[in-house]
């Protein structure tokens, strides 16, 4: 079983973009033999309001049984506990936040509180350092990336804290890796979206220094294309354990179930 933990249902404001929508979503993940993806909306990551997006993830997980929905929570607005009780409730595998993007501090008391909140309802905390490659966005664009001390300082944070972190290359995971207690980094999971295959090999060589047990499969879906990640997976040296590891395991036991 692969489970995408990086997929996006929607727009982008800075590109066009083709298979957005969750019929596209779903032929992509045939098409690559994916079984399951945690969807997030993309275009609300730019609204002032991202919560007003969540109902379409969650009509789309509805009707696709394939998808799960990941529904974003802003902790500068009213009502956040609100979305984190319905994100139980709906049995999401875990919440959303860019606070990049939101315009709030990565590390700041609102996060604080999110991270939290979502600790005490056993809910993990899924965070993009970027969506996009810095070399090809739109010069409108100015959204800057989520920085390693505040991906430690939400870890630290609180006792019960999971992160999944998506769209990380090899170095700020080693920051935050290397610079962690070992229950710190236990509590976080990486997504392989941004880490290079052959020649560049980040994926092997961090495997074999930090192990297959801190690493999801995620695509970054329509923003990336899903065989990148596929293909890493297959140039990658990899024993079955660590292999499923990586395609389903971790997610499937870091997650809210």
């Amino acid at each position: 079983m692969i489970i995408d933990v990086n997929t996006f249902l929607g727009h982008h404001p800075f590109r066009r973009l083709d298979g957005g929508s969750p019929a596209a979503i779903v032929a992509g993940l045939e098409r690559v033999g994916i079984d399951q993806a945690w969807i997030s909306n993309l275009a609300a990551v730019f609204w002032r309001d991202p919560t007003e997006g969540n109902r379409i993830v969650y009509q789309a997980a509805t009707h696709h049984v394939c998808l799960r929905p990941v529904p974003a929570v802003h902790p500068g607005l009213p009502g956040w506990i609100e979305v984190l009780e319905e994100a139980v409730d709906r049995e999401s595998p875990c919440v959303r936040v860019d606070p990049i993007s939101y315009g709030i501090a990565p590390s700041g008391s609102e996060m604080l509180a999110l991270v939290r909140a979502a600790a005490e309802r056993n809910l993990p905390l899924q965070l993009a350092v970027r969506l996009e490659d810095s070399r090809q966005r739109h010069p409108n664009d100015l959204t800057g990336e989520l920085p390693a001390w505040a991906v430690r300082a939400l870890i630290r944070s609180h006792p019960e804290a999971r992160l999944i972190v998506t769209h990380a290359d090899r170095d700020l995971i080693e920051q935050v890796h290397f610079g962690s207690t070992p229950d710190e980094a236990s509590r976080i999971l990486w997504d392989i979206c941004w880490l290079w295959g052959p020649p560049e090999d980040q994926l092997q060589l961090l495997v074999t220094t930090i192990g297959a047990g801190r690493f999801c499969f995620g695509t970054g879906m329509p923003l990336r294309i899903p065989e990148s990640s596929i293909a890493k997976l297959e140039l990658t040296e990899l024993t079955p354990t660590e292999r499923r590891a990586i395609e389903s395991s971790n997610a499937r036991l870091f997650a809210r179930s």
